[in-house]
């Protein structure tokens, strides 16, 4: 402050100096002249200022959580917006606060501490989809019930109010606009009351009957991977928070995410082909468990593998009553019924067997046959009979490929056909003298558990 002033004065007594030796003395008794003067300020910082001095992992907290107070609809990215501080103003005057656009200590701790509790009620969890590797939000305790396939997967309310649906399909040539002109009609009777088309993805949202829908999709190179939420107006103050979230949680093809994660425990089918407890599975379903398990009989190990055709051959002991499917010499036709147990999520915990059509179709010109359409989950490894009911061959899932450009798409199923599961059994010292002709009291549920 001294040297301030020292400077102020020397600055001043200069000045006057000069002024002395431009100007002749002032007459005496005059009036000095009187100067006006205007504080400089500083500028005022605005809340949109505080907002970008912040890191941008507080900015998406921030807006994740005006998201499931119900006070945000944007974009939860981290970016600074006018939406941001409009939405903070919103929840403070919400709350009988001032609306300042900036969040207090107090204000913040409170507005994260009633997100986690929704959160928390709404069973908010981000998971890995098995089927297809996509990363996706999902409120568990909303929609508890749970079905998949090739095709893709469906959670549920109990009741069917709520709905959440992520498939996949390949599509040639794809871009969003033609899917989004498509989402559009199908299925017939959706009102689009908002539309967005981007380069990379689309979304669309309205009413579809007396449900409101909410859709998002993107592609890579042929894959097409479609989220729809759809739910009852009466549900809009619960779901719609969800739908932001799980709008900004959905990454359907994340970088470098390889194959999908191999599954805890993984559920398949088996076909018992003699009295011995030899059984025939899916090879990759059995791959890397720590013990495999056949339900209702206990252990089994994996005595033999065929990498060629993905079949392992499990082996139990001790077990009664089994009842070995008669390997006959049946033909893949241009149909097959395929019996096998579906994943328990796809029956309310259950373990019947079950039987679907499929038609068989060769594959490139190739001797692997394709199965259309995939059976579900947990139908890798079941017995597939011809239209005189004879044995055709073992139906088997494949894992998803990760999309990208490819001259012939990959088979979801196909259908490895009786002569090459007849010779790998006979490789490996296995009679198959199975009489019965009823598929289902010869398949067995096949449990693998890993790490």
């Amino acid at each position: 402050m001294r040297s301030m002033l020292t400077a102020t004065l020397i600055f001043m007594a200069t000045g006057a100096a000069a002024q002395a030796q431009l100007t002749p003395p002032s007459t005496a008794g005059a009036k000095p002249k009187q100067v006006a003067t205007v504080p400089i300020r500083p500028a005022l910082q605005t809340p949109t200022d505080t907002a970008g001095a912040m890191a941008q992992t507080e900015r998406l907290a921030i807006q994740s959580d005006l998201a499931w107070v119900g006070q945000y609809n944007g974009t939860i990215s981290g970016d600074v917006s006018e939406r941001m501080v409009e939405a903070i103003k919103e929840y403070q005057k919400a709350g009988g606060g001032k609306p300042t656009g900036v969040l207090n200590p107090k204000e913040r701790q409170v507005l994260a501490e009633t997100a986690k509790r929704r959160q928390d009620n709404a069973g908010w969890k981000i998971i890995t989809d098995a089927g297809t590797g996509a990363r996706l939000g999902i409120p568990t305790k909303l929609v508890p019930q749970q079905t998949s396939d090739a095709n893709g997967a469906k959670w549920s309310s109990t009741t069917g109010t709520i709905q959440i649906q992520l498939s996949r399909r390949k599509e040639a040539n794809p871009t969003t606009a033609k899917l989004a002109e498509r989402e559009k009609k199908e299925p017939i009777g959706r009102n689009v009351d908002y539309t967005v088309v981007k380069p990379d993805f689309f979304v669309l949202s309205g009413l579809q009957g007396l449900k409101k829908f909410y859709v998002r999709g993107t592609f890579k190179g042929d894959e097409v991977r479609i989220l729809t939420v759809l739910y009852d107006q009466a549900t809009e103050n619960t779901v719609e928070p969800v739908v932001i979230a799980m709008s900004s949680a959905f990454n359907p093809f994340p970088a470098n995410a390889g194959p999908p994660p191999r599954k805890t425990v993984e559920y398949g089918t088996g076909v018992v082909v003699n009295d011995d407890g030899a059984i025939v599975a899916d090879r990759q379903i059995t791959d890397g468990c720590l013990a495999i398990a056949i339900a209702g009989f206990g252990n089994a190990d994996r005595v033999a593998e065929d990498k060629d055709h993905d079949l392992a051959l499990l082996r139990i002991y001790g077990a009664r009553g089994l009842k070995p499917l008669a390997l006959s010499d049946g033909a893949a036709k241009a149909s097959v019924e395929v019996t096998g147990i579906s994943d328990p999520q796809n029956q309310g915990g259950g373990n019947a067997a079950s039987s679907v059509k499929a038609q068989v179709a060769q594959i490139g010109g190739g001797n692997e046959l394709a199965l259309s359409p995939a059976p579900a989950v947990g139908f890798s490894g079941a017995a597939a009979l011809d239209g005189d009911g004879k044995f055709a061959g073992i139906a088997l899932l494949k894992p998803v490929i990760v999309a990208g450009p490819a001259t012939t798409p990959a088979a979801q199923a196909v259908l490895v056909g009786a002569d090459s599961v007849r010779e790998f059994l006979k490789a490996n010292g296995v009679n198959a003298e199975g009489r019965s002709s009823d598929a289902k009291a010869s398949v067995v549920r096949v449990i693998c558990v890993r790490k």
